[in-house]
């Protein structure tokens, strides 16, 4: 009788454990319904004000995001580089924002920018897209889409409706300045960098 009630304890203890982990994976919902009443569910709520998701197991919740997503960022962090007065940035940002990808965007703009992209990509096709160490010049949705894709990122959007990407900062935003030099500074006719072609910054093109 007492090897019996043992087993059955420890029966009970490891389906407790299982329990634990399984809900340590699934995604945690607390929303605030119309008459201010707070719920947790482990399912996204029918109606009310959605303020926060959480990802259980680990302990980071990737700014709410479900955990695929949360996986995806975090592993294959997502960069687009681009250029004022640029159709296919537009055409890129768009396709990202639609698909529902969190991105850091940077701006090409001056010098130090163009530098500070020249170490990324040697292409000189904007926009320039980075998944993690992936990289691809030029806009094209089936190479950029493929791209997202192979990175774990899912095919539709899956972000929280209050969900919005940082504003854009210059590509050269925080990296160390150039050492002082007592040579003749470059020039556009030097030939290190091609000229400007349209709205395109100097060596670069749309």
């Amino acid at each position: 009788m007492t090897i019996g009630i043992t087993m059955g304890i420890r029966s009970a203890a490891t389906f407790f454990l299982l329990m634990l982990a399984t809900s340590a994976q699934a995604q945690l919902y607390k929303s605030t319904g119309p008459d201010g009443k707070v719920t947790y569910s482990d399912t996204p709520p029918a109606s009310g004000n959605v303020v926060q998701k959480k990802i259980g197991g680990g302990g980071d919740d990737t700014d709410g995001l479900p955990y695929e997503l949360a996986l995806a960022v975090k592993n294959h962090p997502v960069t687009l580089y681009s250029s004022d007065k640029c159709i296919p940035c537009d055409d890129g940002r768009k396709m990202l924002k639609e698909r529902g990808i969190p991105f850091s965007e940077k701006t090409v703009k001056t010098n130090e920018d163009i530098a500070a992209l020249r170490k990324i990509a040697s292409d000189s096709q904007l926009p320039v897209l980075t998944v993690g160490r992936d990289k691809q010049s030029g806009f094209s949705s089936a190479t950029w889409g493929s791209a997202l894709s192979t990175a774990g990122y899912p095919e539709s959007s899956r972000l929280p409706a209050n969900y919005s990407n940082a504003a854009p900062v210059a590509a050269a935003q925080g990296a160390r300045p150039a050492a002082k030099t007592t040579a003749p500074a470059a020039t556009a006719n030097s030939g290190d960098v091609p000229p400007a072609t349209g709205n395109a910054p100097p060596g670069f093109r749309f």
